[in-house]
């Protein structure tokens, strides 16, 4: 067996790093950690001209209900990370909650996802991948009448649990 597979990753600080030591990529071993509660939230924001902010409020769109689908698609989008981001960890998460928010003075929308879950590895690439698939359903649900909408801010806004303890980003000026 090569017990380099085996092994916890790590770098000379003791960080853990997504490469073996022999500088190929690999999944990092997290078998060695304790299962805590990890929580993560993340936003992002897209704008649009305000016509299609109001045709997205008032349930118009000729696709259906925006906001309702696109929350959908986020939940669905923060339970597939794996599948699409390399060397991301399958989660079993045990909560995703995603809200809109609009902003009319600004015409935009701003997408806001909390994950959870009871695991080894955190859920900080869940969250940013439901804000990101959120926002680019309500892209896709509006393109016809607005190609030109922008999606703007895509942060980790905070993450609690797992060894390296809780962070939160600094307030935005």
């Amino acid at each position: 067996m090569d017990t380099k597979e085996h092994t916890p990753a790590g770098s000379a600080d003791g960080g853990l790093t997504h490469f073996d030591a022999a500088g190929q990529a690999r999944m990092v071993d997290v078998g060695a950690k304790d299962e805590t509660h990890r929580v993560a939230v993340a936003s992002g924001r897209i704008r649009m001209l305000p016509e299609t902010l109001a045709i997205v409020l008032s349930g118009t769109a000729k696709k259906g209900d925006v906001l309702g689908i696109a929350r959908i698609a986020a939940i669905m989008g923060a339970k597939k990370t794996s599948d699409l981001i390399p060397l991301c960890h399958p989660l079993a998460l045990t909560r995703v909650n995603v809200d809109f928010e609009a902003d009319e003075a600004s015409s935009s929308i701003l997408c806001t996802a909390q994950v959870e879950t009871y695991g080894k590895t955190g859920v900080e690439m869940e969250a940013l991948t439901a804000v990101q698939v959120g926002l680019l359903t309500i892209y896709d649900m509006c393109k016809a009448v607005d190609r030109g909408m922008c999606m703007t801010d895509v942060q980790l806004q905070s993450k609690r649990g797992g060894k390296s303890g809780d962070w939160n980003a600094a307030p935005s000026p």
